[in-house]
């Protein structure tokens, strides 16, 4: 039987997903919450509840056997259902094979550098990324994964020989910080850490900044003395919370003042890192 994944979108172009231009497929579905997701309906499989069905303006979804189908020529990409979704899913969701999803992402080139993909979780669908990645370095294109953390890599050699790299947020060094922002513990997050930077399998690490919820100092420093020396050539992303798409608790909180983002990169080059970036 044909590996499968449910992929929520696939955007042709980003240049914020890894180095040059690539193309970045969003896989649905994640084990863990946080409270500050920007894109909450990537949390959960669709449950059928039909919701959605009813308050679509354009018929685009309709209910066959208890299951929402999507008519993706009839959809008008207003996203109602997915602002009254009460369950953080998304009805517009294909199930695709690795090469179904090749096949899309090839057909890009020469445009591309290579192929991101992210979540959701993406490393839910191990088995999945292997092959995917496999099909594109065939073709030359790189390939990265942009992960939560919270699923091994250690123990999944075959994936990570065909990955290039890994995009992992670091959302709380603390546990107990941790799992009130996401609802799970971090112990899998920081084995993961030392494990690809030992691998040199870290393409980017990444820190968003939540006032009153984290406390990113604790994490870069956290994170620094558990990579040492290689903290230098590490790409450090601090990133600014905005509410954009949040729902929940953290909704109408405030984003970082510039000057809290200045001195936490201040405090990342102290620690070791040269390679730091506000955004």
């Amino acid at each position: 039987m044909a590996l499968t994944a449910p992929v929520n979108k696939i955007i042709p172009f980003s240049l914020v997903d890894g180095p040059g231009s690539r193309t970045s497929v969003f896989l649905q579905g994640c084990n863990i919450a946080c409270a500050y997701c920007h894109n909450p309906e990537t949390q959960r499989l669709c449950v059928g509840c039909g919701t959605c069905v009813e308050q679509c303006p354009a018929h685009a979804l309709s209910v066959v056997d208890g299951v929402i189908v999507w008519d993706e020529q009839a959809c008008v990409g207003c996203d109602t259902c997915i602002s009254v979704c009460p369950h953080r899913a998304s009805p517009k969701v294909r199930v695709l094979t690795p090469a179904q999803v090749a096949d899309v992402v090839v057909g890009y080139q020469p445009f591309i550098r290579g192929i991101t993909v992210s979540g959701g979780e993406c490393m839910l669908h191990p088995d999945w990324l292997r092959e995917l990645f496999s099909l594109c370095r065939a073709h030359g294109l790189g390939t990265l994964i942009d992960s939560n953390g919270t699923v091994p890599f250690w123990d999944k050699p075959e994936l990570m020989e065909v990955a290039d790299g890994v995009m992992l947020d670091v959302k709380a060094w603390d546990c107990a910080t941790f799992e009130r922002l996401t609802g799970a513990p971090n112990d899998t997050v920081l084995r993961n850490l030392a494990y690809l930077s030992d691998s040199d399998k870290i393409e980017e690490l990444r820190i968003v900044v939540v006032p009153g919820w984290n406390d990113p100092q604790d994490t870069i420093r956290g994170i620094a003395a558990t990579i040492g020396s290689a903290a230098r050539d590490t790409q450090l992303k601090l990133i600014k919370f905005r509410p954009f798409g949040v729902k929940g608790e953290l909704a109408r909180a405030a984003s970082p003042a510039d000057e809290e983002m200045a001195a936490l990169a201040a405090c990342a080059r102290r620690e070791g890192f040269e390679r730091v970036e506000i955004r």
